[in-house]
């Protein structure tokens, strides 16, 4: 992750969560005595982890296995130092959290089979709920990079050209129908050349890890405008991610089969290896006035249809180059029952029926002054890899 160690020290750093501590990797960098690592240590003194990540998945498994010895009761590298202990971790409470990649480019892809049948079925009916290709590929749209902010950063409700009423011209207001959507991204490691694809076979050596999402969506905005050419204003006014980054390589006690995909894709989307992940999420909100937030879904990044290795290799086939930093996300996550339901718009089915908060609170949507919080974990046998915490305030809109 990026972080500052407080406000009076404002450069950023690349850190490890430790327990309730950050250890600040630019102190220890002389430490790294790998092949790899102790021919680059320059990457952990960056602001952001792009040149760590563009090393590639060699690197990345051996500053796993530094840090686990680094940090073990036998390694007396830090236990015996005091004064390098001292420097080197940072409390979580005083650390500041930044975005932990300069992010150049970012895709959002639409691979929740629950989800894209559920919008299909408000919008076209039960029987043209799926877009013809949309089981034969990861489908996708370019986002906007510029606006993904990191947990805490408040959201202003934008402004923008709406029309809802069908049998009347369109208007110009403030969005009325703000919606969350519960999402995970990963960061691209290494790139590939312009003109040359990624193989599915490689495509794992590309992927560094993932964050916690939330793609804010107006959609009033976007339901207007989304025709012929896909979301615009509609989403790019804000896009909020984790500051922590969980590694593929620490994620691997939780892989999955992948789902069954019928019909089979094209051979260059099809994959033997596992790559679909356990991972538990929770969206809260915490509205004006409520003591504490209210958890309205529970779903899990296991529902996905299309896999991580599917979305890279698909969006590198046509010979688009990536670059280590990119962020692909992977669309609203929901799953077969309600409580798995990953966007408010599903939630409540179109703004026909209420979400519940307790104490007498209730959305459709959400209104200023809600706060969206969403949470991730892995849980293993004895023990729990979390993803932080994402989360945003919603601003009233700042009229012209």
């Amino acid at each position: 992750m990026g972080f500052s160690p407080c406000v009076c020290q404002p450069r950023h750093r690349i850190g490890v969560a430790i327990g309730n501590q950050v250890l600040d990797l630019s102190v220890v960098k002389h430490l790294f005595d790998g092949p790899i690592l102790s021919k680059h240590p320059h990457v952990f003194s960056q602001p952001t982890l792009n040149h760590f990540m563009g090393l590639g998945w060699e690197a990345w498994r051996e500053a796993r296995v530094f840090l686990q010895k680094l940090l073990s009761a036998s390694e007396p590298a830090l236990r015996d130092n005091v004064e390098l202990r001292k420097s080197a971790f940072v409390p979580q409470t005083s650390a500041v959290m930044h975005l932990p990649a300069e992010i150049g480019d970012y895709t959002d892809f639409y691979s929740s089979w629950q989800h894209a049948t559920n919008v299909g079925i408000m919008f076209r009916g039960k029987e043209n709920a799926l877009m013809p290709n949309w089981l034969h590929l990861p489908v996708g749209y370019h986002g906007r990079a510029s606006s993904v902010v990191v947990s805490g950063t408040p959201i202003r409700r934008p402004l923008g050209q709406m029309r809802p009423n069908d049998d009347q011209p369109p208007v110009f207001s403030a969005c009325r129908l703000l919606d969350l959507e519960l999402e995970m991204a990963f960061f691209v490691g290494p790139g590939n050349r312009l003109g040359e694809a990624i193989p599915i076979c490689d495509a794992h050596k590309h992927i560094f890890g993932m964050v916690l999402m939330n793609d804010w969506s107006a959609r009033d905005i976007q339901k207007w405008e989304y025709v012929p050419l896909g979301p615009f204003l509609g989403k790019s006014f804000g896009t909020t991610i984790s500051p922590w980054v969980v590694t593929m390589e620490a994620l691997q006690p939780f892989v999955l089969p992948n789902p069954i995909q019928n019909p089979k894709p094209l051979p260059y989307l099809c994959d033997g290896q596992p790559y679909t992940f356990d991972i538990n999420l929770f969206v809260s909100i915490k509205g004006g006035g409520m003591s504490k937030p209210a958890t309205i879904c529970h779903s899990n990044f296991k529902h996905m249809y299309w896999t991580m290795k599917q979305q890279l290799a698909h969006h590198t086939i046509n010979g688009c180059n990536l670059q280590p930093g990119d962020l692909l996300a992977s669309g609203t996550i929901s799953g077969p029952d309600p409580e798995n339901f990953g966007s408010m718009l599903e939630m409540s089915w179109k703004g026909t029926k209420a979400i519940d908060l307790g104490n007498g609170q209730s959305r459709k949507f959400l209104q200023d002054g809600d706060e969206v919080i969403i949470t991730g974990y892995c849980q293993g046998p004895g023990y729990r890899v979390g993803f932080g915490e994402c989360s945003g305030k919603v601003l009233p809109a700042k009229l012209i």
